[in-house]
């Protein structure tokens, strides 16, 4: 008898799909669910809204224009409480809906028409950042130096996945703390976007790089500006 039976089955991921196109809905929705993803629809963003605090999604994939609440603001709604992942869909992959969407808090965005290919890869590349764990972490030192990483208020712990700044914790979405890892692991260093996006986006294709750059903005305003250096024409370095 094979070992494995009994065993239990885990749990599909949930994606919360927020769109008000119906074709785009269920065209997206039953891609999604062909990768066996299980998928949670709203036509609307304050049916979203709900479907959000009932706390049932790993993830959240949001439109930007919806009716009532946009994606946009529903993106901030979602921030004021959470660090769940969230994917934006751009209509056009207009400049300023990007822009927006990444300064609400969005980690990623995807342009629709939506490749479902690009879509999933993106979906999983996300879904590794939030399931990031302490193991997977890059060592910061020899054993005798492990421990939180202290630069001045800020503390850093990586096996916790925790970060304080005078003492009270700050909450960072998943890739703002996979971004303050990589950067306190490599001091002074510069570290030019393409490398960020592989390292912290887990691209395998040269990406946006105003993902980046907007996601160091978010950063900087939790943690202090003057903690990541911008080195013009290449990228940027965390000062010690």
């Amino acid at each position: 008898m094979s070992d494995s039976v009994g065993a239990t089955a885990p749990a599909p991921v949930t994606v919360l799909l927020v769109e008000d196109d119906e074709v785009i809905r269920r065209s997206v929705a039953m891609a999604l669910e062909r990768y066996g993803y299980r998928v949670l629809v709203a036509a609307d963003g304050l049916t979203g809204l709900e479907l959000f605090r009932e706390g049932l999604h790993d993830l959240l994939l949001l439109d930007v224009m919806l009716p009532g609440l946009d994606g946009i603001g529903l993106c901030r709604r979602i921030r004021e409480t959470s660090t769940d992942p969230v994917l934006m869909m751009s209509a056009r992959g207009d400049a300023l809906d990007v822009v927006s969407g990444l300064e609400a808090g969005a980690d990623d965005y995807v342009v629709k028409p939506v490749d479902t290919a690009v879509l999933v890869a993106r979906i999983r590349s996300l879904l590794r950042r939030a399931s990031f764990t302490p193991s997977a972490a890059e060592p910061a030192g020899p054993p005798e130096q492990a421990g939180p990483l202290v630069f001045g208020d800020l503390s850093i712990d990586p096996a916790a996945l925790e970060v304080r700044r005078g003492g009270e914790r700050i909450a960072l979405a998943p890739t703002e703390l996979r971004l303050l890892l990589e950067f306190a692991a490599h001091p002074g260093i510069v570290r030019d976007r393409q490398t960020l996006l592989r390292e912290v986006w887990d691209y395998g294709w040269d990406g946006d790089t105003r993902v980046v750059d907007l996601c160091v903005q978010r950063l900087r305003k939790k943690i202090g500006a003057e903690r990541v250096e911008t080195v013009r024409g290449f990228g940027y370095k965390w000062t010690r």
